[in-house]
């Protein structure tokens, strides 16, 4: 979607500023499709790029792509019924060990996930081969989700309009993607903790039965876009299981064997 502002229907502008300026007050809004009954899922669309648009305009840079509700278990906690996709931005990114205070969002929540990093320029439709060949690494990575809907009260119009939920990422060390790692991540168990407590954890299977899966289906729906992978993105392919509140005062970390844990602090 490369229209201009000027080309984009008020009702689209209308919904993106209340998402924005949520966003910036920490003061959420009640779900687009109540306000709007009749807002489809294209025109959410249109409301995520205008707002991509916009951060691009203050200085923001894409550096990667994110897919959510890709778990059972994350489609029935926001009852949902199919995956959605958003922009990560370099300002979203949290540095491994660093800190982050949770008061800076609305209504925080964690989930772990696989991080991959594309080490070449893929077509907007690639084949399932030609993907898993230009994927360069795979880490463990925590996202922090937040909405700016009141109350979690998301439809997926919903969450698709207001960035498919995306707030931060926190990414470990990459491992080389070679072909025997990237045919073991559907059985590989990742865990987030809590100060060490089990906080959750589920198999790459849990991702749409693979996290490649959820990365083809990415990079063809965004290619209907018009967009694609690029190298050097880093992409989240969605969560292993259900997301948690983000509390202040933790150390939060993903495990996964044959990956370095990746953690950060909540102030």
């Amino acid at each position: 979607m490369t229209e201009s502002l000027v080309d984009v229907p008020d009702t689209v502008l209308e919904i993106a500023e209340a998402l924005r300026e949520a966003e910036r007050t920490g003061l959420p809004v009640p779900p687009p499709t109540e306000s709007h009954p009749g807002l489809s899922l294209e025109d959410a669309y249109r409301v995520q790029a205008t707002n991509v648009r916009r951060r691009g305009d203050a200085g923001e840079r894409i550096i990667g792509h994110k897919v959510g509700l890709t778990s059972l278990a994350m489609q029935r906690q926001l009852g949902v019924d199919q995956p959605d996709f958003g922009i990560i931005t370099d300002a979203m990114v949290v540095p491994d060990g660093g800190e982050f205070a949770p008061a800076h969002l609305i209504a925080p929540r964690l989930e772990a996930e696989f991080a991959f990093r594309i080490g070449a320029d893929l077509p907007p439709a690639p084949t399932m081969e030609q993907l898993a060949d230009a994927i360069e690494g795979v880490a463990v990575s925590i996202e922090i989700i937040d909405s700016r809907i009141a109350d979690w009260r998301i439809g997926l119009a919903d969450t698709v309009a207001d960035n498919a939920s995306s707030a931060r990422i926190v990414y470990g060390e990459f491992v080389a993607a070679t072909p025997a790692l990237l045919k073991s991540l559907p059985d590989t168990v990742i865990a987030l903790t809590n100060d060490g407590q089990d906080a959750g954890s589920g198999p790459g299977s849990a991702v749409l039965g693979d996290p490649l899966i959820s990365l083809h289906w990415l990079s063809t729906t965004i290619g209907a876009y018009g967009d694609h992978f690029r190298r050097g993105q880093i992409v989240l392919a969605g969560a292993v299981a259900a997301a948690v509140p983000l509390t202040a005062g933790s150390v939060w970390q993903v495990t996964g064997g044959g990956f370095a844990p990746v953690t950060f602090t909540s102030i």
